[in-house]
Order: structure tokens, then sequence, then C-alpha cells
């Protein structure tokens, strides 16, 4: 009988994959289906059984098998078909299926040596959960629980842009390319920068984070041409 795996435990928490690329990559083609349904089904020979995955999906990785590939503050020692190999084992269907790619660059001795204090993680918390009730009301009696479950039939009432955020998604789409599920999901994330900043329409600079946050895949995997 199948048991639940690692993406049914983490059903309403977080899956957290470190050194995503060192995962077999047809592991990795499985989650696809289930980060769009939240539920996983696995079949046998004496039938089938699903489980509940409704996760958040959070994953870390090199550039490349040394680490330094575009850092320019290390030198990279790995040949070109190395860092086509090791960024191939992560799919273009598989990255249009993460919200959010950030690249976090080395930091320098200034950086690290500063005394200057950051935002204080009570002051995130705050401005986060303002937003987690903005979604709340918004969601009343529909059963979505937040931005993220916005069905495409209603991304147009609830995710109203200001004139300017429309232009600029509409030159972004054809030049970067985007998929329909892309699109979705910038629409999603915009709508959430907006809820942080207190905003009822999607401004242009929210359309700028949301397509930002989407544009490492195009630095590192432009060259690799993955189906």
């Amino acid at each position: 009988m199948p048991k639940p795996g690692e993406i049914s435990l983490a059903h309403n928490g977080v899956l957290f994959l470190d050194e995503l690329p060192e995962f077999d990559r047809r592991t990795l083609e499985t989650l696809r289906q289930p980060l769009e349904d939240g539920v996983i089904t696995i079949s046998r020979a004496q039938g089938s059984v699903s489980y509940p995955c409704d996760i958040m999906l959070v994953a870390a990785m090199n550039p490349c098998p040394c680490g330094n590939f575009g850092n320019p503050r290390g030198h990279c020692t790995c040949s070109e078909k190395m860092i086509q190999n090791y960024l191939g084992k992560i799919s273009r269907p598989v990255l249009d299926r993460i919200d959010i790619q950030v690249e976090m660059p080395q930091l320098g001795y200034d950086e690290i040596s500063s005394s200057k204090p950051g935002e204080s993680g009570e002051k995130v918390r705050e401005r986060v959960m303002k937003a987690r009730e903005i979604q709340k009301e918004r969601f009343k009696g529909t059963g979505i629980r937040s931005n993220s479950k916005i069905p495409a039939s209603a991304l147009h009432s609830m995710c109203r842009m200001e004139d300017d955020a429309k232009k600029l998604i509409s030159g972004c789409f054809d030049k970067m390319g985007l998929s329909a599920r892309a699109y979705d999901r910038i629409l999603k994330v915009a709508r959430t920068c907006a809820d942080l900043a207190g905003s009822e329409i999607i401004r242009k600079k929210d359309i700028a984070s949301a397509i930002n946050f989407r544009s490492l895949d195009r630095k590192y995997w432009s060259h690799n041409d993955q189906k």
C-alpha cells in the first residue's frame, strides 16, 4: 500500500528542498501536477490512492557545481557543459511553478560587518498580518484562503490594475515569452505586493516587483534548450 511521502507529510506547511539539482530529475517532475492541484495520486497494480499535498514549496540551490557561476566575487571552475547539465536538472515547467525566484549574492566585508540595523521581525510580522486580514476580508464566503488560490475566472475582478501596470505587464508578456500560467502567477504575486502596501489596486511597482521575482530563470536557464 503506497504511503504518504514528503509532499503529503508537508500538507498545509512548508516543503523545503535544499540543493535542488541534487534530486533526481524524474522525482522533481512528479511535483508538477501536485503543486497545481494540491493532491497527489499514486497508482499501483492493485489500485490507486490520493493524498492531500497543499504545500508551500521552498527550494535552494547553487548556480553551478562549484557555486561561483555568475558570482563577480568568485571564479567559476566549471565547464559550460557542467553548468548546462547542472541547471538542466531543473526543467522549465518546474521553474514555471515557482512564483518567487530570488538570487542571494555573496556578501562583501562592508555588508557583513555593517552595524546598520535592518527592519525588525516584529514590523515585518505586523505588515504580513495586515495583508492577511485584507485577504481574509476579500475572500469572505468564497472558500479561498489566500491570493495564491485565486481561480483564473476571478483574477480580473480580484486583481484590478492601474493603467500603467497593465501597460507594463503587456509589454513584458511577449518580450519575456511568458506562459499563461506565468501571467496568472505574476498577477497573484503583484496582488500580494499591493496588499502588503495597503493598496486596493495593483500598481505599476507591484507588477514590476512580481516580474522581477520571475526573471532569475532568464539569467541562468536562457541558454538551456529545455522543454
